[in-house]
């Protein structure tokens, strides 16, 4: 995600920098090169040899006469973006002020003039986040197009956000935005339909593939809603559903404004009449499956310009025989394009995948996460298309 991207780190003095370590590890597993910069305060929660073990880079901790802010952060700096985390209620002010005391607000103030991305992940206890000056202070930078990364509010504390959260801004702010103004939902997961209040039918599907489309999407610059049996993710809005009937019913909500939805999610073909009661175990069973609505075609009916990406899983391992049948969905719904698998695929963190036009298809192999990303890429490359014909 990160793939060639340099981070200044910029450490301030919230307890909150126990955590720098191990941002600054998952920072460079995702590919980017890391330089440290510390104020005063954040020396005395974390030694600069741990912050320079974790980035394997000399850390900054004062502005000498080699002009190290304007080295890193400067017009043709080092940085492609400085990234404070954590960021004290201090240091928010101090930013907002153009107050330089320390050598991340001198970084700061650099980055801000120089245009480079500035990413700020804030964390301190709850009652300085909602002082006023604070909010104003948060506010004012945000106008300056500073990407705030919004703290996770619990116990009185404003905690400063996941790694995944924080990585996923710095990736949005560092790279290209071809999906910047565009709203973008994606089903994601399997759906269970229930057969009494403890039983369900479902399928093999992690929901993995999803939701690396819709992270894909908000790096490029997309506002992301994910429809999923799932917990709450930081790149998108959530909407959590659980039956066909459920995400079908969402995703028309959530398309109502859309400019694509993506159709990740392995959505149950049949569903059953409930029992209101536990079914005691034991007997002989049967029960009657009746079919349940198909997304696209319910989604295509509702919304006959939208761009919508389809999935299609198949077990018999012939591509040949995937890529056919992955064009008669097309055709029928009018698809943008179409992503072919096998369901071997399941929950796995690789796979091999079809991406399938009208006219051509493209073979990729790899992780759920690298086709996310050439799913988002192809959206792009769509929604490109359709504004330049109109």
């Amino acid at each position: 995600m990160l793939e060639g991207v340099n981070v200044a780190l910029g450490v301030t003095g919230s307890i909150a920098a126990v955590k720098t370590v191990e941002l600054a590890h998952e920072l460079r597993r995702q590919g980017a090169t890391v330089r440290g910069v510390m104020t005063d305060s954040a020396r005395g929660i974390v030694h600069p040899w741990a912050v320079e073990f974790a980035t394997e880079n000399e850390v900054v901790t004062e502005i000498t006469g080699s002009v190290e802010h304007v080295d890193l952060c400067g017009y043709d700096g080092w940085a492609d973006v400085f990234l404070v985390a954590p960021a004290t209620a201090n240091t928010v002010g101090k930013i907002a002020g153009a107050v330089d005391d320390t050598p991340v607000t001198t970084c700061a103030t650099t980055a801000l003039g120089a245009d480079t991305p500035l990413v700020i992940a804030p964390a301190m206890h709850e009652p300085m986040y909602d002082h006023p000056g604070v909010l104003e202070a948060i506010e004012t930078v945000e106008g300056w197009g500073v990407d705030f990364v919004e703290p996770r509010i619990e116990e009185g504390k404003a905690k400063i956000a996941s790694e995944e959260a924080i990585v996923c801004d710095v990736a949005r702010a560092a790279g290209d935005r071809p999906l910047e103004g565009d709203r973008i939902v994606v089903t994601s997961g399997a759906t269970s339909e229930p057969i009494d209040p403890v039983r369900v039918i479902t399928n093999r599907s992690s929901g993995k593939m999803g939701r690396a489309v819709a992270k894909a999407c908000y790096v490029r610059g997309a506002d992301v809603t994910l429809v999923h049996d799932g917990p709450d993710v930081p790149y998108a809005e959530t909407r959590h559903v659980e039956s066909a009937r459920e995400m079908i019913a969402s995703a028309r909500e959530a398309c109502a404004d859309a400019d694509a939805l993506v159709s990740a999610a392995a959505i149950g073909d049949y569903t059953v009449d409930a029992s209101d009661e536990k079914i005691r175990s034991g007997r002989e069973l049967t029960l009657e499956l009746e079919p349940t609505p198909k997304l696209i075609d319910e989604m295509r009916s509702q919304y006959p310009e939208l761009a919508i990406v389809g999935f299609k899983t198949e077990t018999s391992g012939d591509e040949d025989a995937m890529i056919e049948q992955a064009r008669r969905t097309l055709e029928r719904a009018n698809l943008a394009f179409v992503v072919a698998n096998d369901a071997s695929v399941m929950g796995a963190e690789t796979t091999t995948a079809l991406l399938v036009h009208a006219s051509d298809a493209a073979r990729y192999e790899g992780t759920k996460a690298g086709l996310g990303g050439e799913i988002a890429d192809s959206i792009a490359t769509v929604l490109g298309s359709d504004r330049a014909a109109k």
